[in-house]
């Protein structure tokens, strides 16, 4: 059936009268879902997402009515287009994803399919044991993904791919056979053909093809670790036990559903170190990977100089890449054993060997775990160096993935350079060397017919290179459309023959993820960036931002989302706080970035600018800022949020919080007037029910209170201090919230900063940075409030001062929305670059003041916004020079995000941001640790919904002054 005949509003109907689970055939349902991590785009008919595997059968026998295609996915980070089309999609992640069973002693463990690997990998490690494939992905990739792919990873070295480590599979054809499968005796096999039925029929159908294609199986497959192109159908072989369910693992859901897995564990040594190697170039790096195999490391990966050029291009561990060894390429080389001096003894012993050898590397062991976890980032990060380097070519997918036997690695890497350069593409290199797995992003033109013809042309050429050397297509991504037609040159034809076989056998229909591996598309159609962009560019309203390292271009900066889904990590980090609690593809910074993505392309997304399917899609955004430093890309959504925002509402009247909150600078100017009135108002039970009413504010929120005098008028009547300063001047900015709300953080930090020998200047005249503006998209206003601030701070800017921010939001404005705003005003550079956090301050222009002392713990919570933007290590560096434990939690946003937890609409999400790991961590310290939170709203989250009063960094000093102070007052007396 042709899907465009379908009728999939009779289908949606019927499935939400059968599912128990989530039916979504809206537009923007099935805009979230029209690509996955490749350069393919096809809109499905509709999502479906099952409550557990019962729902699943049901889904199915309902798109079985209906000859509806399917595609079961998983993490939906596929990079070779198996992981969209036009068919039914099963979502498993969101509720069919438990650890089922676990069994140490035998090395199983039971999965559901939408179950992520790191919850596996976790559960295992506490035994010492692990899932040995473990893609870049896997702290959001899910064990049906890896099935469906046959995922590899840095860690196959240990136990092989996915397909060597699955036991059993319960799986569901789309003719509604449930069942399981696994290794079959050949008495087991025989049994199953005489009792009959479709169970029977399958397997007598897969006994003939095994008996009719064996010898070419054993003559055309390569001999391979990475060999992941193609179906498994060697496993059907007799010295491979008829292994029905591996033979199943990698056809990427194009013959069944799978709703269970039970999958081998393999020891995992507890104690880890890390050996790296520096060569002259990727080609040499190449040829002395087999010397390194020689003894048996638990991982060697490779990365070439062209990505470290991209880290230092993009800023990426720039102090960082000091550690790595001279060279031109770098092969990391880990090593395991039971204690920590094991691990390091087998790195010593290879460093020692590989020293003997004619040309030997430069070396470095990382004994230090800290400095290995630093050196293994740079090798990580490797992706993201590739996407988008400044002032080059964007790079794609498309030939990322290919494998050759590691002992012609070397050879084969000056081939494809060679390649690279009669086609005059750039790319870096990096990748699983020891299995001899290349990834690459190449920076093809994907957006002209011109470009699009020289791709298919190199891929056709490259994919003859591989086959020369006796490799795979695939050597993890798998084939889905991006390699599916080439399957020929490797395999020939009969045995494409054989797939087709294969397939027909658990899917005559046809409708299981079709034109994906067998009979695909062509490599060169359904693709996301097709030509004729000028089209979009021109529904493109002129951006308030000006998107610098997008040329200018809001159209641009949306293909920066290249689907890699960091965001759908389940903990740690900042990204992706409303993912992590409602498990929704729209709530991750892939979806919104997809759901603008379709805007532009003006389907199936309606009514662009005004949309209200993007607008929802958004609106959970916390714009904590996260991904612009989390997500491999740098997708900026809380920029992207307030410039949709913006256009969204011209001519339309906003929320009342954006009036009530957004402009509270302005309400609080007005409050300072008379604070004792506004505070009965707002403090009164019956008063602040009414005016949380009216300002769209959460029934079960407190309204803070204002304080008795402002920052800036306790400032004006307070004496000149005697003491004469002797280190220069300093600008404190007096924030709305610790001016109007908090004034004894601007007076711990004035202290502060005066006993440490600064002349403190502190603005007249109110002034504010408007960061709640963006929330709302309120972004004319904004800027006329910044030309204010430049105008007010310019005769310090110009002197060199620094600026001390003491909320950290304020900081997020200045260096990120001030530049995004107005990129060529000199003041603006100037305070982005001069304005610093408290903790910044006192580590670069005050590292020998002796602060006193304090003894005892700190909790530390840090703003999302600090995180992404100062990072961590001011904070604690300040709270150690007191002589404070310090604790920094890894609990990514507080749940407040300024405004949102405020609204009324947001309450409950809120709340669940902060239940994840903030709230629980604050009420289980101790009563004399000291919870320390800079950020207004963090600091409203933790003292409404626990007992704790935390403390700014300024309170902490000012705090360890005082008892100082008191101290010697005591002494004194005596």
């Amino acid at each position: 059936m042709d899907p465009s005949s379908l009728d999939a509003e009779a289908l949606a109907a019927e499935l939400r009268r059968i599912v128990r689970g989530e039916v979504r055939f809206d537009d923007g349902s099935r805009a979230l879902y029209a690509t996955d991590a490749s350069n393919y785009r096809q809109v499905p008919i509709g999502i479906v997402i099952p409550r557990d595997a019962d729902d699943a059968v049901a889904a199915v026998a309902v798109a079985r009515q209906f000859g509806a295609p399917l595609l079961p996915r998983g993490g939906g980070t596929s990079l070779a287009g198996q992981c969209c089309n036009v068919a039914v999609v099963l979502d498993f992640s969101k509720y069919v994803n438990r650890l089922l069973e676990f069994d140490p002693e035998h090395r199983r463990a039971t999965v559901q399919p939408g179950l992520v690997l790191d919850e596996l990998r976790d559960a295992a490690e506490r035994h010492h044991l692990t899932f040995a494939p473990d893609p870049s992905t896997h702290n959001h990739c899910t064990l049906g993904g890896m099935i469906g792919n046959n995922s590899c990873g840095v860690h196959s070295v240990m136990g092989g791919n996915t397909v060597d480590n699955v036991e059993e599979l319960e799986i569901l054809t789309y003719d509604g056979l449930r069942m399981r499968v696994s290794a079959t005796s050949d008495e087991e096999l025989a049994q199953i053909i005489r009792v009959g039925g479709r169970r029977g029929e399958i397997y007598a159908a897969l006994r003939t093809l095994r008996d009719r294609y064996a010898d070419a199986i054993r003559m055309r497959y390569p001999k391979l670790e990475r060999r992941v192109s193609g179906f498994n159908l060697d496993q059907l072989l007799p010295e491979n036990g008829f292994h029905v369910a591996r033979a199943l693992v990698g056809t990427e859901g194009t013959c069944v559903t799978v709703l269970e897995a039970t999958t081998r564990l393999v020891y995992s040594p507890p104690a880890r170190s890390l050996l790296v190697l520096g060569y002259p170039d990727v080609e040499a790096a190449g040829h002395r990977v087999t010397d390194v195999m020689a003894h048996a490391p638990l991982a060697v990966e490779g990365l070439d100089d062209r990505l470290v050029d991209g880290m230092r291009r993009k800023g990426m561990h720039t102090d960082d890449l000091a550690l790595l060894p001279a060279g031109g390429a770098w092969l990391f080389v880990e090593f395991g054993g039971e204690t920590k001096a094991e691990a390091d003894g087998r790195a010593h012993e290879v460093r020692e060997a590989l020293a003997r050898l004619a040309n030997p590397p430069d070396m470095r062991v990382f004994e230090d775990p800290k400095l290995a976890r630093t050196a293994w980032l740079i090798r990580q990060s490797a992706p993201r160096a590739a996407a988008r380097m400044p002032g080059q070519r964007d790079c794609y997918d498309g030939w990322e993935d290919t494998a050759v036997p590691p002992e012609v690695l070397g050879d084969y890497l000056r081939e494809l350079r060679t390649l690279f350069d009669r086609y005059d593409y750039s790319a870096g290199i990096y990748g699983h060397f020891a299995q001899g797995c290349i990834h690459t992003r190449i920076d093809f033109d994907l957006k002209s017919d011109v470009g699009v013809a020289q791709f298919r042309r190199f891929v056709e050429e490259a994919a003859d290179l591989v086959v020369t050397y006796g490799g795979s297509l695939s050597g993890e991504h798998g084939d889905g459309q991006a390699r599916g037609e080439l399957l020929s040159r490797m395999f020939g034809e009969e045995l494409v023959g054989a797939f087709r076989e294969f397939k027909t056998i658990w899917d005559p229909e046809g409708r299981m993820n079709p034109g994906k591996v067998v009979d695909s598309y062509r490599l060169d159609e359904n693709l996301r960036l097709l030509p004729g962009r000028a089209a979009r560019e021109a529904f493109v309203p002129r951006p308030h931002f000006a998107y610098v390292e997008d040329e200018g271009s809001f159209a641009m900066a949306m293909e920066r989302c290249i689907g890699i889904g960091e965001c759908r990590k389940l903990r740690g980090g900042v990204m992706c706080p409303s993912y992590m609690v409602t498990l929704e593809e729209q709530h991750s910074t892939r979806g919104r970035a997809r759901m603008l993505f379709e805007m532009l392309q003006q389907g199936p997304v309606r009514g662009g600018w005004h949309s209200d399917a993007v607008k929802d899609a958004l609106d959970l955004c916390l714009a904590c800022k996260g991904c612009k430093t989390g997500c491999p890309a740098s997708v900026d959504m809380a920029t992207y949020k307030a410039e949709f925002l913006a256009h969204y509402y011209e001519g339309r009247r906003r929320p009342r919080a954006a009036y009530a909150l957004g402009m509270i600078m302005r309400w609080s100017r007005l409050a300072a007037r008379m604070p004792a009135l506004v505070n009965i108002v707002t403090q009164t039970p019956v008063l602040s029910r009414l005016a949380k009413l009216i300002a769209g504010v959460a029934p079960e929120r407190r309204l803070p209170a204002y304080a008795a005098e402002p920052f800036v008028n306790w400032l004006r009547r307070r004496p000149r201090r005697e003491e004469a300063p002797t280190r220069g001047r300093v600008v404190l900015w007096p924030d709305t919230f610790n001016n109007y709300f908090h004034p004894e953080t601007a007076r711990a930090a004035l202290d502060v900063l005066e006993d440490a020998g600064f002349e403190v200047v502190v603005p007249a005249q109110p002034v504010c940075c408007g960061r709640p503006l963006y929330d709302y998209g309120l972004l004319d206003l904004a800027k006329r409030m910044l030309r204010d601030v430049l105008h007010t701070l310019h005769p310090y800017l110009v002197a060199g001062v620094t600026v001390v921010v003491l909320e950290p939001s304020c900081l997020a404005v200045f260096r990120d929305e001030l530049l995004g705003l107005m990129p060529a005003d000199a003041d603006a550079r100037r305070l982005s670059e001069q304005a610093v956090l408290l903790g910044e301050f006192l580590a670069k222009h005050a590292p020998d003041v002796a602060l006193p002392q304090l003894v005892g713990k700190a909790l530390v919570h840090v703003h999302c916004h600090q995180q992404s933007l100062a990072g961590t290590a001011s904070e604690s560096a300040a709270l150690a020079r007191l002589g404070l434990e310090v604790q920094v939690l890894d609990a990514g946003c507080c749940g407040m995000a300024g405004a949102f937890g405020f609204e009324a609409e947001h309450y409950d999400v809120s709340m669940q941001i902060g239940e994840r790991a903030l709230l629980p961590a604050v009420r289980a310290a101790a009563s004399d640790t000291l919870v320390v939170a800079d950020g207004f709203s963090c600091r409203e989250q933790i003292s409404q919904a626990t007992t704790r009063r935390p403390l700014h960094l300024a309170e902490v000093i000012q705090r360890a002054k005082q008892r100082a102070r008191h101290d010697a007052t005591l002494r004194a007396g005596n």
